[in-house]
């Protein structure tokens, strides 16, 4: 029997939650209520505490990196039943637009994201259409499970950004997310893997999850990419900081022909300077992309089941739901820290 109401850590307003009994969603026909077991906490969750994303949205649950368990089911559900572990995909689309239709449901204008725009995983429940369920292996742990909405966003910019084996990558930016992109890289046979980052234990993670080459000092940058690719610059540079003046940098480190993958989220009144001239000359360009859509969910989730990602560096740090103002304000202040999960279920 579900209760009437659930534990939840509400955003009541930009940097404070209230964890407090909320009433329990209700089922539509087509909805799955989940129980959730983990959820991380993510740089855009960082955002939307700060007032700086989705803050139209706010009070909100946030929370969308999560796993758990089918709790119930609406009337019309026949895909999944309840007692199955489960991941799902966050991105909400109309379902009928052009971008629906091809299976860019990131791009519909009418995208709801779960525990962005609407309430998340920051909770005991929540309630997620049928379509976007995704059951998992019995003995895959929750916590390695919960990785698979960060990991699909990566799988989509190399998809996107089409890195092939044997190709330079430049990650700029050695966090949670810019390690995953170090472990794709690798993944794909990209070589040589340069990680820059000014934290020194950043780096020694990736240098552990596949990057050959670490820069620490800005300054050396640009002469340690010259120095492993015979001169020319990178093939490929993915931003994942969200620095303005990173993605100006980061055209300065392409060669000729190459290209800047651009991951990291800036404040929307942020502004590079870049010369319309050199994407003639040089033929370089720049392809974004920021979360997730279609089968990249899937192939993320076959990563992790079948272990070629390196989970070890995210699961280390759990916290009780109780304490989601203090693990995130304890994220945003331990830069040594790549990831934070919460526990819901204890």
């Amino acid at each position: 029997m579900l209760p009437d109401t659930m534990k939840a850590a509400v955003l009541v307003e930009p940097g404070r939650f209230e964890v407090k009994q909320v009433p329990l969603p209700k089922c539509g026909p087509r909805d799955v209520l989940v129980k959730v077991k983990r959820a991380g906490v993510c740089g855009t969750d960082i955002h939307i505490f700060r007032g700086h994303f989705a803050a139209e949205s706010i009070p909100l649950i946030p929370g969308h990196e999560f796993s758990g368990v089918v709790a119930a089911v609406g009337s019309d559900v026949d895909m999944v039943a309840v007692g199955t572990p489960i991941v799902a995909d966050i991105n909400v689309g109309c379902g009928h637009c052009y971008y629906c239709r091809k299976n860019e449901v990131v791009l519909c204008s009418e995208i709801k994201q779960i525990g962005i725009h609407r309430n998340g995983a920051f909770a005991e429940y929540v309630l997620v259409p049928e379509r976007l369920i995704i059951p998992i292996p019995n003995d895959m742990p929750f916590e390695i499970a919960a990785l698979t909405e960060p990991l699909s966003c990566c799988v989509r910019l190399f998809e996107r950004n089409d890195v092939r084996a044997g190709q330079s990558v430049v990650v700029l930016g050695a966090g949670p997310i810019g390690n995953l992109h170090i472990q794709m890289a690798r993944l794909v046979g990209a070589a040589p893997i340069i990680a820059v980052d000014l934290n020194e234990n950043r780096l020694a993670a990736a240098k552990k999850a596949g990057a050959d080459v670490t820069v620490s000092d800005p300054a050396q940058v640009a002469a340690v990419v010259k120095q492993y690719t015979d001169g020319r610059g990178a093939d490929v540079v993915i931003e994942s900081v969200g620095s303005a003046k990173l993605y100006e940098q980061a055209f300065d480190l392409i060669r000729p022909g190459g290209r800047v993958a651009a991951f990291g989220v800036s404040s929307a009144e942020a502004r590079s300077s870049l010369s319309p001239l050199m994407f003639v000359m040089k033929e370089v360009a720049m392809k974004g992309t920021v979360a997730s859509s279609g089968d990249d969910f899937h192939n993320a989730l076959t990563l992790l089941k079948y272990g070629r990602i390196k989970t070890e560096f995210f699961t280390s740090v759990i916290r009780p739901l109780d304490d989601v103002q203090k693990a995130i304000e304890d994220f945003m202040g331990n830069q040594d820290t790549l990831k934070i999960q919460i526990s819901v279920d204890g």
